[in-house]
C-alpha cells in the first residue's frame, strides 16, 4: 500500500496540471539554512484535503518529519496483522539532502515515483527501533476545544500588501484558514498598534484630553486596509466562523500618566470610563465595517508597563491587578454588559502564566465580583519552560470553568535565542510540538499563535523586537514565501481537531512517545503522536472501541491519526 503512494502522487499531480481537479498538492521542498521548507508562489502552493474514511476500520495518518515529509498522507485499517511502516523522505539518489534547493516539484515527484516502482535495496541502519503502547479511552473526557489561530498584525498586513500578485496573498490566507490548509478559526488583532507595526499608534490621539472620543468615528486607514485583507481571507479560505479577538497594547499617550507609548505608565484614573468607551467604539467600528468581534482582553501584557519597562521598548500600558480590578468591575464590564455587545467574550491577564495566579487572587480581593465579568484567561507562553504548569493549576482556584487559551506564542524572544527566523529549523518546530502537547493536556481550550508571516529578519517591527514565524516572506522578490516546519507542526494539532472537539484520555506506556487525543463532533478520533527521539518508533495504538493498529514511524517525526 505504502509503496504505491509516490506513484499515485505523481499521477494525481499530473492530472491536476492537465485539467483535473484536486484539493491536495504536495510540498515543493527546498533546502534552507537550518533545514527544509516548502515554497509557495502565486502559481503553486501545497495543500492537503481533509482525509475521508470509507470503512469503519479505516484510518488516515498525516506525517511530517525532520528529514522532509510534510503532511504526507497514508491509510490503513485497524485490526490488520501487519505493521504499517511510514517511510521517511529521501532526497533523490543523485542529489544530496543539502542540494535539493534547485529541484523542481516535477523532478521530486518523478524521482519518488520511480523509486516506488524500482525500489533500491534498503540501506543498513544503525539506529535501534524503540516501542511504545498508547491506550485511548474515549469514555474519559476533558476540555472542549475552541479552536486554533494566528495574529494579523500590522507587519503581516504590510508584507501582504507588498506581494506582487493577489494569488500569493490568497495562498497565505488559504494555507492557514482553509479546510485543506491548517483549518484555523481564530484570529488575534491589535486594538490600535502593536510592536509589529511600522510605528506606534492608537485611535483618537487627537484631540487630547477629551472624553467623548470625537475623532474615533471611523476606522483608521491602516485598519481599513487590514479589514479588507481579512474579508478577502474569509472569502478565499471559506472559513465558516472566524472568531476575532482584539487586544490593546496602549491607550493614546494623553490618557497615560507618563504621556509616552512605553515605559512606566498607567492609565489616568479620570480616563477609566473613556478607555472602556474606547474599546466599545472599536468593536462598533469593526462590526460596522464587516468584521464582527468575538472577544477582547483587558490589555496586552500589563506587567510591561510596571516591572519590565527597562527591557520592553514597544507600546505598553501598565496595570496592577488592583487597578485593573477597579477598571474592569466599575467601567469595562458594565459598559459591555449593558450594551448590545453584552455577549462579547472578555479575557483577563493576556500575559505570562507566572503572573496569573497572583493576578486573579488580588483582583478578587480588590473587587470580589470583578472576575465575574471575565469569560476566560489568556496566557502567553514565553517563560513556560521555566514556570511550570502548576501556575495553571493555581489559576484554576479562581478561574475554574472559564475558557483558557494561549493568546500569543513565538520563538526567538529570549536573550539566548537568535531573534530572527531560523529558516527550516525542525528544532524550533519541536519546541512548538512539546508546548502544544503540554498545554492541551493541562486543559487549554484554544491556541492563537503570533504573526502569520514575517520577513527574513523577523519583522517588520518598529523597535526591532524581531522573532520567528511559521511562514517567512521572500522580501527580495515578494514573489514567494516559505512554510517552515513550525507551520506543519501547528497544523498537526489544528487541521483535524475542529472547534467542538473534546480531549480524551491518551496514555503512552513510556516516554518514547508524547501524545494527545480528541473526540471530534463527528465522533471520529484525532490523535497527535510525537516521536522526538533519534530512533524509529513502533507504536501500538489501543483504542477502547476500535481495537488495535501498529505503526512504525521515523525518528524526529510528528503524526496525526484520524479514525472512526
Amino acid at each position: 500500500m505504502f509503496r504505491c503512494r509516490s506513484l499515485l502522487l505523481l499521477v494525481t499531480f499530473l492530472i491536476a496540471i492537465i485539467g483535473g481537479q484536486t484539493e491536495s498538492f504536495p510540498c515543493k521542498l527546498k533546502d534552507a539554512e537550518y533545514g527544509m521548507v516548502c515554497v509557495c508562489t502565486a502559481d503553486y502552493c501545497d495543500y492537503l484535503e481533509n482525509p475521508t474514511l470509507e470503512e469503519d476500520s479505516e484510518f488516515a495518518l498525516i506525517s511530517s518529519t525532520e528529514q522532509g515529509l510534510r503532511f504526507e498522507l497514508s491509510k490503513g485499517s485497524f485490526g490488520a496483522t501487519d505493521k504499517y511502516t511510514i517511510k521517511d523522505y529521501e532526497a533523490p539518489v543523485s542529489v544530496s539532502s543539502r542540494e535539493v534547493n534547485n529541484a523542481t516539484i516535477i523532478s521530486r515527484l518523478v524521482d519518488e515515483a520511480l523509486a516506488a516502482v524500482f525500489p533500491k535495496s534498503p540501506k543498513a541502519s544503525t539506529s535501534t527501533t524503540r516501542s511504545v503502547t498508547i491506550k485511548l479511552d474515549r469514555s474519559k473526557k476533558f476540555q472542549r476545544i475552541e479552536g486554533f489561530g494566528g495574529s494579523f498584525t500590522g507587519a503581516v498586513s504590510y508584507l501582504l500588501e507588498n506581494f506582487k500578485e493577489q494569488k500569493l496573498q490568497d495562498h497565505l490566507y488559504k494555507s492557514f484558514h482553509a479546510a485543506d490548509g491548517l483549518g484555523f478559526n481564530l484570529m488575534r488583532i491589535a486594538i490600535g498598534g502593536c510592536d509589529f507595526d511600522l510605528e506606534a499608534w492608537a485611535y483618537n490621539e487627537l484631540p487630547e484630553n477629551e472624553t467623548k472620543l470625537s475623532n474615533m468615528d471611523k476606522l483608521d486607514d491602516r485598519d481599513v486596509f487590514r479589514v479588507n485583507q481579512i474579508k478577502r481571507l474569509k472569502e478565499v479560505s471559506g472559513v465558516e466562523k472566524l472568531r476575532v479577538k482584539g487586544a490593546a497594547w496602549s491607550a493614546p499617550r494623553w490618557m497615560k500618566t507618563n504621556n509616552r507609548w512605553t515605559g512606566l505608565g498607567f492609565l489616568k484614573r479620570e480616563y477609566y470610563q473613556t478607555w472602556a468607551d474606547y474599546h466599545l467604539k472599536w468593536v462598533e467600528l469593526m462590526e460596522s465595517n464587516g468584521l464582527p468581534i468575538w472577544a477582547i482582553s483587558t490589555g496586552n501584557e500589563p506587567m510591561n508597563g510596571v516591572f519590565f519597562m527597562y527591557f520592553v521598548r514597544f507600546m505598553s500600558l501598565g496595570w496592577t491587578p488592583q487597578s485593573q480590578a477597579i477598571w474592569l468591575n466599575d467601567h469595562l464590564g458594565p459598559t459591555f454588559r449593558n450594551s448590545k455587545y453584552k455577549d462579547i467574550v472578555i479575557f483577563g491577564n493576556d500575559d505570562q502564566r507566572y503572573t496569573s495566579p497572583f493576578w486573579f487572587k488580588v483582583m478578587n480581593h480588590t473587587r470580589p465580583n470583578s472576575i465575574d465579568y471575565l469569560d476566560g484567561v489568556a496566557l502567553h507562553w514565553y517563560w513556560d519552560e521555566i514556570f511550570g504548569s502548576s501556575f495553571v493549576d493555581k489559576t484554576n482556584d479562581y478561574m475554574a470553568d472559564k475558557i483558557q487559551i494561549i493568546s500569543e506564542s513565538c520563538i526567538g524572544d529570549k536573550p539566548w535565542q537568535q531573534a530572527k527566523p531560523l529558516i527550516g529549523s525542525w528544532y524550533r518546530a519541536e519546541k512548538y510540538a512539546r508546548s502544544y502537547l503540554s498545554h492541551l493536556k493541562d486543559g487549554m481550550h484554544a491556541w492563537i499563535d503570533w504573526n502569520y508571516i514575517l520577513n527574513e529578519d523577523g519583522g517588520p517591527n518598529y523597535v526591532n523586537n524581531t522573532v520567528d514565524a511559521p511562514v517567512v516572506a521572500n522580501t527580495t522578490t515578494y514573489t514567494e514565501f516559505y512554510k517552515q516546519p513550525i507551520f506543519y507542526v501547528i497544523g498537526h494539532f489544528s487541521k483535524l481537531v475542529p472547534e467542538g472537539s473534546v480531549r480524551i484520555e491518551a496514555i503512552p506506556s513510556n516516554v518514547n512517545l508524547d501524545a494527545v487525543a480528541f473526540l471530534r463532533p463527528d465522533d471520529k478520533i484525532a490523535a497527535v503522536l510525537f516521536n522526538s527521539g533519534r530512533a524509529d518508533l513502533d507504536i501500538n495504538i489501543v483504542d477502547s472501541v476500535r481495537g488495535n493498529v501498529q505503526l512504525n514511524v521515523p525518528a524526529k517525526s510528528i503524526h496525526t491519526i484520524l479514525y472512526n
